[in-house]
């Protein structure tokens, strides 16, 4: 038994104009504030209302990969006329990878053609975080995702069935400040208590919420995650409300 990664969930000051945002830089559908994948990615992304500004760097950013100069070029020119803009993470130019962020902040990289490590991925290559070693083991077991990179402390873990990778870098990981602007969404694949006791044996934590619909947990990292219970688990290839 494990979970399923049905949506990766944005805080967000406009839901609705985030949700437009990146429905036309991804060209995935949106349902009010859900977007719902049109490729292989196999999660959804929610915007969820949120009066909490953007004060530090997010754990986590996609990585959006290019089949050419010019693709990336074009990728690049479309997400600034849909709001986006060019941000300074102290990337170096033979890098070859451009760094932007959303309307609201929200960073993400659009990667430089041939990159190997994103070769056979889609559009969305990765969701790259910061994070340990152990923490890209607890989602491989939590996801039943296989490892596909585990090197000097830094973890990548992919789909069975394809998609983006997820990743890790290893130390130094940032300490956490706060409550993160960016969460899982996970909808268990067996009775939703023996899987909340599964993901507390892996080394989840549980958190304190008044939300009956989900419960609150943190990955080893700390970092925040929602295991949807009752009403609040939408059917599998449905779409969840915003």
């Amino acid at each position: 038994m494990t979970s399923q990664l049905f949506a990766v969930c944005f805080d967000a000051r406009s839901p609705l104009d985030q949700a437009a945002f990146w429905s036309g830089l991804l060209g995935w559908e949106a349902d009010g504030a859900t977007l719902s994948p049109s490729d292989d990615t196999g999660f959804r992304l929610r915007f969820r209302p949120s009066d909490a500004p953007k004060t530090v760097p997010n754990r986590m950013h996609f990585d959006l990969t290019s089949t050419s100069l010019e693709d990336q070029r074009e990728t690049v020119a479309r997400a600034l006329e849909l709001g986006g803009r060019h941000i300074d993470v102290g990337q170096r130019p033979e890098e070859g990878h451009v760094v932007l962020a959303d309307p609201e902040g929200n960073e993400f990289c659009v990667i430089a053609p041939g990159n190997k490590f994103l070769a056979g991925c889609g559009f969305v290559g990765a969701l790259s975080c910061d994070g340990s070693q152990a923490v890209g083991y607890f989602w491989s077991a939590a996801l039943g995702w296989p490892l596909v990179w585990d090197q000097n402390q830094e973890t990548a873990i992919r789909s069975p069935h394809g998609g983006p990778k997820l990743t890790w870098g290893g130390p130094p990981v940032n300490p956490k400040t706060g409550t993160g602007r960016v969460h899982y969404d996970l909808l268990p694949e067996g009775p939703p208590a023996a899987e909340l006791d599964r993901l507390l044996t892996l080394g989840a934590t549980r958190l304190d919420s008044s939300d009956t619909g989900r419960v609150a947990l943190a990955d080893p990292d700390g970092n925040e995650f929602c295991l949807l219970l009752g009403a609040a688990r939408p059917p599998l290839g449905g779409t969840a409300a915003a």
